[in-house]
């Protein structure tokens, strides 16, 4: 009974996060620690933060650098039952930045209609996949938006989830059918294999890997000749690690992590992943946060009590948000 008190005060306290001009936020969680070098990534007296909550799935966070802003900058991060990009700041707290923001028609489209994964181009442009208009698309300097991809070989995308921009303007991006409305046996599906492609800025659309049955997160090892892809789909558990070849393209894959190989978690198939700057991928999965060194060795797991969706570094690798179904979390990192 008291438990249940205190979850229900905690509760309340979130939903009035949102409006509240605040240092002070809840904490939940905990950090599971495998190996003593974790320490040097996560300090043992590390908190997971509730910074604000009340949304139905949180996606696709992305730290926004703002110049003369004294907080640095804020987070944005999808909404995807409800359409929207919200964006979180300092002092501030969250407010609806754009919607509709991945489904710009005139009838139903299911539970998942909104943007998924979102990303800042070279220009500082806002890049989203979008599961209702199943595009990649930017939004303008100008505040209008541009499609960028939408088809592969004329036939439409099923709904681009997560994307990883390269330094010379090329975007790789996974392609699963969660944001279909009846997903695998939707009408409207025109693609018969969850893809990643490669889109570059000449237009062109290429097909990377047709062999993940659910990719999902994917992101750029610090040199970006490796690129790293989750597979959501529990049956095969595995991240996988594509070389990065001389022309862009992909190569043969192998197995980065597979979490059925490790007692230590639960057998799971993994959904978002960030690369911090010395190579460590923090990729969602099973529990919580897996934080994997660059050779795929597991240090430990940041735990919310929550699924996580995804997450993103800000403030130099030191701050990691996390989308934690309805909340949007911080962690202070060293």
């Amino acid at each position: 009974m008291l438990r249940m008190i205190a979850l229900l005060g905690l509760a309340g306290f979130i939903a009035n996060v949102q409006a509240q001009n605040t240092t002070n936020f809840p904490t939940i969680g905990h950090v599971d620690r495998f190996e003593d070098s974790l320490d040097s990534l996560v300090s043992k007296d590390a908190k997971i933060e509730v910074l604000c909550g009340g949304f139905e799935w949180a996606e696709g966070p992305v730290w926004v650098p703002e110049d003369g802003n004294k907080f640095g900058g804020y987070v944005l991060f999808s909404d995807i039952p409800n359409n929207a990009v919200m964006k979180w700041q300092e002092g501030q707290g969250v407010s609806v930045f754009l919607k509709p923001a991945g489904y710009t028609g005139v009838t139903d489209y299911g539970l998942e209609p909104g943007s998924n994964g979102l990303a800042l181009d070279a220009a500082g442009q806002l890049v989203s996949c979008e599961h209702g208009d199943r595009r990649i698309s930017v939004l303008t300097h100008g505040g209008g938006k541009m499609t960028l991809a939408d088809r592969w070989n004329g036939k439409r995308f099923n709904s681009p989830n997560d994307l990883a921009l390269r330094k010379n303007g090329d975007i790789f991006f996974t392609d699963p059918i969660y944001g279909l409305p009846q997903r695998e046996q939707d009408p409207r599906r025109e693609i018969d294999f969850c893809g990643v492609y490669r889109w570059q800025p000449n237009g062109t659309v290429t097909v990377q890997c047709q062999s993940i049955s659910r990719p999902n997160g994917i992101a750029f090892s610090p040199d970006q000749k490796t690129l790293y892809v989750a597979n959501s789909d529990g049956k095969d558990p595995v991240w996988r690690a594509f070389p990065v070849l001389e022309d862009g393209n992909l190569g043969e894959p192998t197995a980065f992590f597979d979490s059925s190989k490790d007692d230590r978690i639960p057998n799971g198939g993994g959904d978002g992943l960030k690369v911090d700057s010395a190579g460590n991928v923090f990729a969602t999965g099973p529990g919580g946060v897996l934080i994997l060194s660059p050779a795929g060795k597991l240090l430990g797991r940041i735990v919310t009590g929550e699924r996580i969706a995804n997450g993103a570094f800000g403030a130099n690798d030191r701050i990691l948000y996390l989308t934690s179904d309805m909340y949007l979390c911080r962690v202070q990192l060293r």
